[in-house]
């Protein structure tokens, strides 16, 4: 003879068992698909900060450059005052000749300006070799940089979500466990709550593939 009030429960179970069961495969794909998203970005953010890295050394290197063109631009014009001092044109003349292109165009700027600053270093038309490359190159580090910091956000954001995921399961494995019905499902119910915020947060990420 069948127990007519065993039946409803029984049936109850049954289902609770079928949703955890459902539960429980969905979120160990979505936690292995966030592992492996946390693991990609970790790779972009690598990638990034290693071509941040390049850059600035780049840089570096034009820096130094500048650097040197700078000081050999400083020293032969200290020279060139020496003979416009002393009222040698021809080698105030030789001197010009040796200028450096960059040099030469911000001291025409300034004699033609009537020499109104101390020297044509300090002209805006003065831009030493280098100087232009260390600056674009110092941006790309800076670029680079900056979107490694988002990279690492973003495999961070994913971490977390696994961390989610590992919650649902927990909840859905206690909801097995419980003595009362009540307790099966509420547990149950909370799994799939936390499942759902997982999903949709989860929808509002990048994706790397």
């Amino acid at each position: 003879m069948v127990d007519e009030a065993a039946t409803p429960g029984k049936r109850a179970r049954e289902i609770r068992d079928i949703v955890a069961v459902f539960v429980l495969s969905v979120t160990a794909v979505l936690t292995a698909w966030c592992g492996f998203e946390a693991s990609k970005w970790g790779g972009e953010m690598s990638i990034a900060f290693s071509q941040a890295s390049s850059a600035r050394i780049q840089a570096g290197n034009y820096e130094g450059e500048a650097r040197d063109a700078r000081q050999f631009d400083l020293t032969i014009y200290a020279e060139w005052v020496k003979a416009d001092l002393a009222g040698d044109t021809a080698l105030a003349t030789y001197i010009e000749t040796r200028f450096l292109p960059d040099f030469a165009v911000a001291f025409d700027a300034w004699v033609e300006d009537g020499r109104q600053e101390n020297s044509p270093l300090a002209r805006s038309e003065y831009i030493p070799s280098g100087a232009v490359e260390a600056d674009e190159w110092n941006a790309r580090a800076d670029e680079k940089f900056a979107e490694a910091l988002v990279d690492n956000q973003r495999g961070d954001n994913y971490s977390l979500l696994t961390v989610l995921f590992a919650l649902v399961l927990f909840l859905t494995a206690m909801s097995q466990r419980a003595a009362a019905s009540w307790a099966n499902w509420t547990l149950l119910g909370l799994a799939l709550v936390a499942a759902l915020v997982g999903i949709g947060v989860g929808m509002t990420f990048p994706i790397k593939i």
